[in-house]
């Protein structure tokens, strides 16, 4: 399970975009260096008012470029960093992935999926009707979310549009993703 990495985007500010980069580095149990998202412990604004101590399972958020694509097609023309996620990816059904599967970014870095992103309602402030589409329900009336898939770093390095990404599967049985 191979795919490539279309681009790579951080922000040292929270803000819902981010700007895409040559390159981001990974950092070993702490997420994408310079980015807000970083750190041990939860930086995302709702979780720290919660209880600021909870580990950050959030430190990558990884979305494929196959979304964007299709919610392109339904005319929500969206470019790789515009949903906050540090990585694009392309070829790799990251919303299929079962949780503990290791991510091979390039040569070095290593990702840990951890869960999916639970979209809130600053993604229709930023285009207006973008929640309903990334978020729905299936035929038995759960819950999709669509919105990328979070992870820890477990080994850090750099990474830059044109890595391959490689997908290792836990061992054990498929746990499916539910929201981080």
């Amino acid at each position: 399970m191979n795919g490539t990495v279309v681009a790579v985007s951080r922000s040292g500010e929270y803000t819902f975009t981010k700007p895409v980069r040559q390159s981001i580095t990974l950092r070993t149990g702490h997420g994408v260096e310079g980015d807000v998202h970083a750190g041990v412990t939860v930086k995302h604004r709702s979780r720290v008012a919660q209880d600021p101590t909870q580990p950050n399972l959030r430190q990558v958020h990884l979305i494929q470029q196959e979304l964007f694509d299709e919610l392109r097609a339904d005319g929500f023309d969206l470019a790789p960093g515009d949903l906050g996620e540090n990585v694009t990816t392309r070829g790799l059904d990251l919303l299929a992935l079962p949780e503990g599967t290791l991510l091979h970014l390039g040569d070095q870095a290593v990702v840990e999926v951890t869960g999916l992103r639970n979209p809130c309602l600053q993604i229709d402030a930023f285009r207006s009707g973008l929640l309903k589409r990334v978020v729905g329900r299936d035929e038995a009336g759960r819950v999709v979310r669509r919105a990328g898939i979070m992870g820890v770093v477990v080994d850090g390095g750099p990474v830059r549009a044109g890595d391959t990404v490689r997908a290792e599967p836990p061992v054990g049985p498929h746990k499916m993703l539910d929201r981080v």
